[in-house]
């Protein structure tokens, strides 16, 4: 997949959480020396009273972090439209474990780099990509809901993002969600697909890394 405007350049790796897009982008950074933007560091602080209110989970009593009102789409768009146009801007650092921002970070990218925009909710964000002449191309990373189960649980008890039980309970929330959340994630303009064929289409079509 080409991009012949130079500044078609975001790739979005969206997809469920737990489907390996970090994984992905980790490589991608490795192998071609892509900048990364996190955009899940783009979540709302806990406490944030800002309308819309804090989506909650009606099953689980709790925040719903998997609900696109509990993320900053507006600021997560125009950070990637200004490291398109500029090769630099700043985001958030945000801890999970303590469900808010605790500082920023700064990302740069060279003029030929693709821009690799990760994140749970980074389809919802595709249309506006699209619309301020950025997107190069968008991606709804999966695996086996199961896969995805596995892998996720084991992450988040790693990092301690939130309680054991919780972890497990949202897990089993999100891997019945999953087929839903891969449905719309395609109808907002994410080509569905595994890790390792974005990974290959990629390379193909940006050609050998250039220092």
């Amino acid at each position: 997949m080409s991009a012949p405007d130079p500044r078609a350049r975001v790739v979005v790796l969206a997809g469920p959480s737990g489907a390996g897009k970090s994984r992905l982008a980790e490589r991608l950074h490795t192998t071609h020396g892509w900048p990364i933007v996190r955009l899940d560091d783009f979540y709302r602080d806990l406490d944030d009273a800002a309308d819309p209110p804090m989506p909650r989970h009606v099953g689980l009593g709790i925040i719903d972090w998997d609900h696109p009102d509990s993320w900053h789409a507006s600021a997560a768009v125009a950070a990637l439209v200004e490291l398109v146009d500029t090769g630099s801007t700043s985001t958030p650092v945000y801890d999970i474990s303590h469900s808010r921002a605790v500082g920023t970070t700064t990302v740069r990218a060279r003029p030929r780099d693709l821009v690799l925009a990760e994140g749970i909710f980074a389809a919802e964000v595709v249309a506006q990509l699209r619309e301020a002449g950025v997107l190069h191309s968008a991606w709804c990373i999966h695996h086996r809901p199961l896969v995805t189960f596995v892998r996720r649980l084991a992450r988040d008890l790693k990092e301690r993002r939130k309680s054991p039980m919780v972890l497990v309970r949202r897990g089993l929330a999100l891997m019945r969600a999953e087929p839903e959340v891969i449905r719309r994630q395609e109808a907002l303009g994410a080509r569905s697909a595994r890790a390792k064929d974005v990974e290959a289409r990629l390379a193909l079509a940006v050609g050998p890394r250039r220092d």
